[in-house]
């Protein structure tokens, strides 16, 4: 299924949103090793958090593309199970990954986690921002077509 321009557009302020925290995220783990109060390995770090975003923004596509799909499903108990199995999917990959991280003591396992709430940090920026919907894509709205 091919995604629509508006969701490759949303997709692309998740993942610059979310590459934005990751660099805000290791100066922080850089800081933190500088004063001493944790052991910071760039290598952990860094390939936890890229394999983190690389999830965080892949189920955010994931989403996308389950909307896309389930507004052509005229059954509600059809939607419903297929949003459902949709969510499920991604939150048991997310978790998997965090269980990952655990196990796993070359991956940072909070660099690892941390990335997967970013797309909703995200969202919860530009909607305080007053910009998660732009005036062009709300429908009716006179002004924009006037600018």
């Amino acid at each position: 299924m091919k995604l629509q321009s508006a969701s490759r557009k949303e997709i692309k302020r998740i993942a610059i949103g979310t590459a934005i925290l990751d660099v805000l995220m290791i100066a922080a783990f850089a800081l933190l090793g500088l004063l001493g109060i944790l052991q910071f390995q760039p290598l952990s770090v860094i390939l936890a958090a890229a394999i983190g975003s690389c999830l965080a923004i892949g189920s955010f596509t994931v989403l996308c593309i389950t909307v896309q799909q389930a507004v052509e499903i005229e059954d509600r108990k059809k939607m419903q199970a297929k949003f459902q199995l949709s969510y499920n999917i991604r939150m048991v990959v997310q978790a998997a990954w965090v269980v990952i991280c655990f196990f796993v003591p070359w991956l940072n396992i909070f660099a690892g986690a941390l990335p997967l709430a970013f797309p909703k940090i995200t969202i919860l920026y530009l909607n305080g921002k007053g910009r998660l919907v732009e005036k062009s894509d709300v429908p009716g709205d006179d002004a924009a077509k006037e600018e």
